[in-house]
């Protein structure tokens, strides 16, 4: 990368190609040179785990951004300035993301700095208003930064993902006071933020929930549990879903809970399958005293700007899994030209061929379809909750499969931690789960279509 200061803010890398990795690995592979070539060919897309010093390049979404005669690009149908703020996720992915994202996983980091760097460039509140530091963009442009920067890692775009989704229903629903005091920091990503929704006792059926909020002077002092809160015990601000009133959805509130306040302690971490650069933990509340003047929204609110701040946050998690399908069909594309078995590469087997033809479609589709779902959300349409929920399960779903056959084309190397499809399988899988599973988003898509008769 040359040394212009811009070139370096808008970290503008440039794809690394084949013989650069010869270069680089030759002398330790001790192979002939054309041998080489096609042993470097076959590793340039698998050396996550192998870790920066060895493999200071590694860019699992370098043909993401050089590839513009890929008919899956990202790119087409955008404006120009859609175009450019792309490419700067795409190549802060590459730089910025990429490199690390097996060692995020295996060691479970999360990566604070690179995420304040992601901050810089705009990516800490995308649709937040600019007059509290947000980006100002539209739920369509949002989509297109989050698929990109997931080309680098899933498993941290989600959480940039969540932390966003969080900035924006204090921007939205907050008074002034609230959008001054917590926006700013949240954009900057100076303090980060949690989504605390969900409890042990009320996954899907979250107007059950039970963390209680009673009214003493001009305090609330909260008691119960949340769980599986992302960033959990590590994040600063948490979003709380709580009980001020009576059953159902109408008796809850929302109030934001600052890390330090007396009585808020966390479980411990959780192990999962994927998603480890985002620590997981249970949020709890014993007597939490919380200052009136931190509840968003009025009492009885707090279900509605949930399920509001969801709606976003399912066509976030469908341009997460849009991303790792993208990289995923790369990686199996570049895999089958330089595989060999039975005397020929397996680019050339046509089972294999309509495997990655059906791969592209269903990319194709979900993209489409998630970006048919932001452009409705963004226009506050009355068809904008269906299409949201429609957009997550089939995305979210078909990027799975994608993923997951990308893995099966690489046979026993998918299954090894040196090669980064695996990883994308781990970390979008449970994408399919969360901001509401694929099974609540068939009941919302069926009602939608149940009460027009």
């Amino acid at each position: 990368m040359d040394g212009d200061p811009m070139q370096s803010h808008l970290f503008c890398i440039k794809s690394r190609y084949v013989n650069e990795i010869v270069a680089y690995f030759a002398p330790e592979l001790q192979l002939p040179e054309t041998t080489a070539t096609d042993y470097c060919a076959q590793l340039a897309w698998s050396l996550a785990g192998r870790g920066r010093s060895e493999c200071p390049d590694y860019g699992v979404s370098r043909e993401v951004v050089a590839d513009p005669q890929s008919r899956i690009q990202a790119s087409l149908g955008l404006s120009d300035e859609q175009k450019e703020f792309q490419k700067v996720a795409f190549d802060f992915a590459t730089k910025e993301m990429a490199p690390y994202m097996a060692e995020w996983d295996q060691k479970e980091i999360f990566p604070v700095d690179t995420m304040r760097k992601a901050a810089q460039l705009g990516f800490g509140g995308i649709y937040v208003q600019p007059d509290v530091g947000g980006s100002g963009l539209t739920r369509l442009d949002t989509s297109l930064i989050f698929e990109a920067l997931s080309t680098g890692c899933a498993s941290t775009t989600a959480y940039i993902s969540i932390h966003n989704m969080c900035a924006w229903m204090i921007d939205t629903f907050g008074n002034q006071e609230q959008r001054n005091r917590f926006c700013p920091d949240l954009c900057s990503m100076d303090r980060f933020a949690s989504y605390c929704l969900t409890e042990p006792g009320s996954g899907s059926d979250a107007a059950s929930l039970l963390t209680t909020a009673k009214l003493q002077g001009d305090q609330y002092i909260l008691n119960g549990s949340k769980a599986f809160i992302s960033g959990g015990g590590d994040t600063d601000v948490y979003v709380v879903m709580c009980r001020t009133g009576g059953k159902g959805a109408k008796g809850i509130s929302c109030l934001v809970v600052e890390k330090g306040t007396p009585g808020l302690s966390f479980g411990k971490k959780e192990k999962k399958v994927g998603w480890n650069s985002q620590p997981t933990r249970a949020v709890i509340f014993e007597d939490c005293a919380v200052p009136v003047a931190n509840l968003i929204g009025e009492e009885g609110q707090g279900f509605s700007i949930a399920m509001k701040g969801l709606n976003g946050g399912r066509i976030n998690i469908a341009s997460c899994s849009l991303g790792a399908a993208h990289a995923c069909v790369l990686l199996a594309r570049d895999h089958l030209t330089v595989r060999k078995q039975f005397g020929e590469t397996l680019s050339n087997n046509q089972y294999l061929q309509f495997k990655l033809a059906e791969m592209a479609t269903r990319l194709v589709a979900s993209r489409l379809m998630v970006r048919q779902a932001a452009v409705a959300l963004q226009q506050g349409r009355e068809d904008a909750v269906a299409l949201c929920s429609m957009a997550k399960l089939f995305a979210t779903d078909e990027c799975f499969a994608i993923c997951n056959q990308a893995l099966q084309m690489h046979g026993g190397y998918g299954y090894l931690k040196d090669y980064a499809v695996q990883q994308f399988v781990r970390d979008i899988r449970v994408h399919q789960i969360l901001e509401g599973t694929n099974e609540v988003m068939r009941m919302i898509i069926s009602r939608n279509l149940l009460t027009d008769l």
